[in-house]
């Protein structure tokens, strides 16, 4: 039957380099032989037969992995085919090639404002010359809508730049969702933790800011924006759900490059500086398409050591 547990996990490719802790490989192995946090993942995977995207810290560099799930019959019985990518290379290939549009689009968007900026201060300066000065309030007026523009485009790509090292507090989590509910608009799930949070207090407010106006801007009914908070010995996990429209598995391999974005106006960083938040903590983030339909983007951030 589909609900009976699957057999152990069988890697197909072998000259894949597979995540398994020591280095070993993954044929006829379960999950014991993997990293924990993979394994975790794994089995999450397993369980709600969904796709996965999510970083894992290993060394000096972060891998990303992207694990899909599914179903089907071979020799007419029923099998679950876990599939396992290692997506760090791609992502890096694909990051330069975001950088030269980044680039592009930077160029195209100055010289959009700067030309009728110019232009503009070329026609203020001939209408003083002429003494026409009813004329100007509509000029400066312009000139300083472009400059606003152009302030908030720049402000937008600075601010992911520039993210500063988290400095970690105890954050009692009652208040801190109190707090993030005057700015957005959600659901809690389930209890919240009794014992408070460890985190920069800031720097997960913006990242649950761009989580949940992600998941409203998805399609989802505003009533079905969720997030649930979850918190272990070692690890609190903060998790934004929605029911809108899902990610393809082409969205998902590349959600978490900055500047990607399939809004026609998207800047492409709400997830990269929800990822980068993640990491500066130490942890990782996982995105997921839901059963049913939706997105369930996760934070994973460690807790300290008492």
């Amino acid at each position: 039957a589909w609900g009976s547990p699957p057999p152990p996990c069988c890697v197909p490719n072998p000259g894949a380099p597979p995540p398994v802790a020591g280095g070993g490989d993954m044929m006829d192995c379960d999950t014991t032989g993997i990293e924990p946090d993979l394994a975790a993942a794994l089995r999450e995977a397993v369980a709600a037969k969904q796709d996965m995207l999510f970083t894992e810290p290993t060394g000096n560099e972060d891998e990303t992995y992207h694990i899909s799930c599914r179903r089907l019959l071979l020799h007419g019985r029923p099998h679950e085919l876990l599939s396992i990518r290692r997506m760090t290379r791609e992502l890096s290939r694909q990051e330069v090639a975001v950088w030269k549009k980044l680039i592009r689009t930077l160029s195209h968007e100055l010289n959009n404002s700067l030309a009728p900026i110019s232009s503009l201060a070329n026609s203020g300066r001939e209408l003083a010359r002429r003494g026409d000065v009813d004329a100007l309030p509509g000029v400066f007026h312009t000139i300083g809508e472009r400059a606003r523009h152009l302030h908030e485009f720049i402000g937008a790509y600075s601010r992911f730049a520039r993210l500063p090292a988290p400095r970690p507090e105890r954050v009692e989590w009652r208040e801190f969702l109190a707090q993030l509910r005057h700015q957005m608009e959600f659901t809690t799930v389930g209890p919240l933790p009794p014992e408070a949070g460890w985190f920069d207090r800031g720097q997960l407010e913006q990242a649950l800011i761009n989580l949940l106006k992600n998941a409203h801007e998805s399609g989802s009914a505003s009533e079905a924006v969720e997030l649930a908070v979850v918190a272990t010995e070692a690890q609190q996990r903060i998790e934004v759900r929605d029911r809108g429209s899902g990610m393809s598995e082409l969205v998902l391999t590349q959600a978490l490059l900055p500047f990607y974005s399939t809004k026609r106006r998207g800047t492409g960083l709400g997830l990269a500086l929800a990822r980068e938040i993640a990491e500066a903590h130490g942890g990782q983030i996982r995105i997921a398409n839901r059963e049913g339909g939706g997105v369930a983007v996760t934070l994973v951030l460690p807790r300290p050591k008492d």
